[in-house]
């Protein structure tokens, strides 16, 4: 179902990249503060629901070129993955691991670890969930 509004059918075009660097941001500045995965990913999904109101799910399906559920499955295997790291380590799953910190242009100081890939990990997650719904919704098909 697509929308007859000419302003809500093209708006996406233009909002779709910026959402998506919002949520970019949102995941990494939330890396260093609580949130930044789970609400990262509902913004990111929120660019792709936009797509689908405006232009229908086909069209949502083809810019978004993984399917939902797929991306779901992703970001717990991420997650697991993180755990098991945290294990091998030797301090149990929720213990970070860290690796050197070094410089990113235009970003600064990275600290990259398992406390990020998890976040990743719940960032693709609830952003395949969101979508999932979101797309079910307006098919009308949970």
């Amino acid at each position: 179902m697509k929308t007859k509004s000419l302003l809500f059918a093209q708006m996406p075009r233009v909002a779709l990249p910026l959402i998506l660097v919002l949520a970019a941001v949102t995941f990494y500045r939330g890396h260093h503060v609580p949130g930044g995965g789970f609400i990262g990913g509902l913004v990111g999904a929120l660019a792709f629901i936009l797509v689908a109101l405006g232009q229908g799910t086909e069209v949502a399906r083809k810019v978004m070129r993984v399917e939902p559920i797929s991306l779901l499955w992703l970001g717990v295997g991420i997650a697991l993955f993180s755990l098991i790291l945290g294990f091998i380590g030797g301090d149990g799953g929720f213990h970070g691991l860290w690796l050197d910190e070094f410089m990113v242009p235009l970003i600064g100081k990275v600290h990259l670890g398992t406390p990020m890939l998890f976040d990743l990990g719940v960032f693709l997650t609830v952003m395949g969930f969101a979508t999932k719904v979101g797309f079910g919704l307006q098919e009308d098909n949970l």
